[in-house]
């Protein structure tokens, strides 16, 4: 596994740090008036979830972890567990439902996702940056409004709430983004 310097760190890289592997959430460089540049590194565990700050100076070495991605077929939830197959090989994986958080209700049924792998163990799952859902509730479409930059709730089939342009009506499909969670546009 490659080395970097602790300057080096950016966010969304994986490191393998004090017998773990952690990614980088928020990575700030800092320059105090007195002293040498550092790396304040906000970083969470792949495994149990749990942050860690942690101060790297560009002397410090890291490595740097590289994930294997392979597409797999999400299948069904069972007490809080997502089993995931692969394509090709038909291979079953389970991964915890918690890991995806809030954007766990975009996940349906034979959508395939990216799952991240380390030495053959599944770490993370990614969803497609823009999913198809139907509006289920929202107030009614009011003529003339629909010029004005004003936005309007919406409840989506898999009970998220969003806001939505005021032309959107009910039993509409749209698009949503899952990295921001908001109206993309129209199917």
């Amino acid at each position: 596994m490659p080395k970097i310097n602790g300057n080096e760190i950016r966010g969304g890289n994986v490191l393998e740090h004090n017998g773990g592997l952690w990614v980088a959430v928020k990575v700030d460089h800092v320059k105090p008036g007195k002293g040498g540049a550092f790396a304040q590194v906000e970083m969470k565990n792949l495994r149990n979830g749990s942050k860690l700050n942690e101060r790297f100076r560009s002397a410090d070495k890291v490595e740097r972890v590289r994930l294997e991605q392979k597409d797999q077929q999400f299948l069904y939830e069972t007490d809080g567990m997502l089993t995931f197959m692969d394509t090709e090989t038909y291979e079953q994986i389970e991964l915890p439902a918690d890991l995806l958080g809030d954007r766990r209700p975009f996940l349906q049924d034979g959508m395939v996702a990216v799952v991240e792998f380390h030495e053959s163990e599944a770490l993370n799952a990614t969803l497609p940056q823009k999913v198809v859902c139907k509006v289920v509730e929202t107030e009614p479409v009011i003529k003339g409004q629909t010029a004005s930059k004003s936005f309007k709730p919406a409840v989506l089939d898999n009970g998220v709430r969003i806001m939505v342009p005021p032309f959107v009506g009910v039993d509409e499909d749209i698009i949503v983004d899952t990295e921001s969670m908001e109206y993309s546009e129209r199917a």
